[in-house]
């Protein structure tokens, strides 16, 4: 008789014990902590470079910022910083040192009071001396100052209190004086109204160079008619009557009319333009 063995060829399941368990789970928990461990320490170079790296662009920005604090402090007590030679340009009534002491600014002041103050500078200078028609300020190699001027041009002189102060062609009559007229300028009398003598010196400044020169006084002379008339007395040795409403305009006809004249004496000109001897 044979017996036949049937056997179970698949796997059977073998149950572990709970220490074996525990024992497995730190085997896989050490072996993930020291993979871990690995990749950080083959990160720990480039982190540290990275910090190396970061640490340098810090010093490197902060010694550029105490390089130019170092700059600046340096220029604002240098002799660069503060004005070294002032240019004057452009005047002629005024001189150089009227100028300067005018614009208020002088050698050994800062640059900054001019830098950025231009237009302040300019109109506080216009206000305070009716001379000056423009004023600017430049600076040129760190601290050379150029000032640069021009002027309302003499248009004349009007007595005052035994003195002459000066006309200006802008209408303006300006605190300069002096004891005697100079130039070939003409001198304004008898003007009661300021606003009439300001008109009458404007009309005066758009006339020609040489009629302006051939003129040696105008006195103010109204009437009844014509109360804005003035009577002219010519260098030529002519006389002139005109309108200060037309006085520019009228005198322009002024050379072609004595020329033609045969003996000295009047041109009229308030109401068209004729003359007749004295």
């Amino acid at each position: 008789m044979s017996f036949k063995i049937n056997r179970d060829k698949s796997k059977r399941h073998v149950a572990i014990t709970p220490w074996e368990k525990y024992q497995s789970e730190e085997r896989q928990r050490a072996a993930k902590k020291t993979n871990r461990v690995q990749r950080i320490g083959a990160k720990l170079p480039r982190l540290k470079q990275q910090k190396h790296r970061r640490l340098a662009q810090r010093m490197s920005i902060l010694i550029g910022i105490f390089g130019i604090l170092l700059l600046i402090s340096g220029y604002y007590v240098s002799p660069l910083s503060h004005i070294g030679k002032i240019t004057v340009d452009g005047n002629h009534a005024l001189t150089d040192r009227q100028v300067v002491k005018v614009s208020g600014i002088d050698h050994g002041d800062s640059i900054y009071q001019v830098v950025g103050k231009e237009q302040k500078l300019s109109q506080r200078v216009k206000n305070s001396n009716s001379r000056v028609k423009q004023i600017s300020f430049s600076i040129a190699h760190f601290n050379q100052l150029t000032i640069r001027v021009k002027e309302y041009p003499t248009a004349g002189f009007v007595p005052a209190n035994g003195y002459y102060r000066v006309a200006l062609t802008s209408g303006v009559i300006s605190k300069e004086r002096q004891k005697q007229p100079t130039g070939s300028y003409p001198v304004y009398d008898r003007f009661k109204s300021p606003k009439q003598l300001s008109q009458m010196i404007k009309q005066y400044a758009k006339l020609s160079k040489k009629i302006q020169t051939g003129i040696s006084e105008i006195q103010f002379s109204p009437t009844k008619a014509d109360p804005q008339r003035v009577h002219l007395y010519m260098n030529d040795g002519n006389e002139v009557y005109a309108s200060i409403s037309t006085f520019a305009s009228k005198m322009a006809y002024y050379p072609s009319i004595a020329a033609k004249m045969s003996h000295k004496g009047i041109v009229n000109l308030e109401v068209g333009a004729y003359s007749y001897s004295f």
